[in-house]
């Protein structure tokens, strides 16, 4: 079995997957008579020939070691995740090679970040450490197939 470490998430070893989604250090401008940051267009909603939706999914906990052997891919629309409670999670995503998952990456996602995955991303299950959560989800719904699952050999994610 292959293995694999959870690494803390940035924004500069996630980009090839997607955005972060989290405050900048400084908002790009005040509104509501500046009382309020705008941190704008943190991530862009692609949802080819579809209409982008939101949605709430409660997902259940995994703790570490993890056994990731399931791989998702959505080829019309991106698909953001922004969790709802307090706690950290984890992210698995891998790049694509001739179609098929490449070997996966973990990153440990802080708590209050959120992240936008590109159109054809292989991911992982949402995946919150420890305790149930609760995540807004924004992705595509329309005509087409935009759902691809595949069986992967088991990863185990460790510490």
């Amino acid at each position: 079995m292959t293995g694999i470490k959870i690494t803390p998430l940035t924004a500069e070893a996630f980009a090839p997957f997607g955005d972060v989604i989290s405050p900048r250090d400084s908002a790009d401008l005040l509104i509501n008579g500046g009382r309020c940051e705008r941190h704008h267009a943190l991530a862009r909603v692609e949802c080819a020939g579809g209409d982008a939706i939101i949605s709430i999914f409660r997902s259940q906990p995994v703790s570490l070691p993890y056994s990731c052997d399931l791989l998702e891919r959505h080829p019309l629309g991106s698909q953001a995740f922004m969790p709802l409670g307090p706690d950290p999670w984890m992210s698995v995503v891998a790049p694509d090679i001739d179609g098929r998952p490449g070997l996966p990456l973990a990153f440990r996602v802080p708590a209050k970040v959120g992240l936008n995955l590109r159109p054809g991303i292989w991911h992982g299950v949402l995946t919150p450490l420890d305790r149930a959560a609760d995540f807004l989800v924004v992705d595509r719904e329309g005509p087409g197939n935009n759902l691809e699952e595949r069986r992967i050999a088991p990863v185990m994610i460790t510490e």
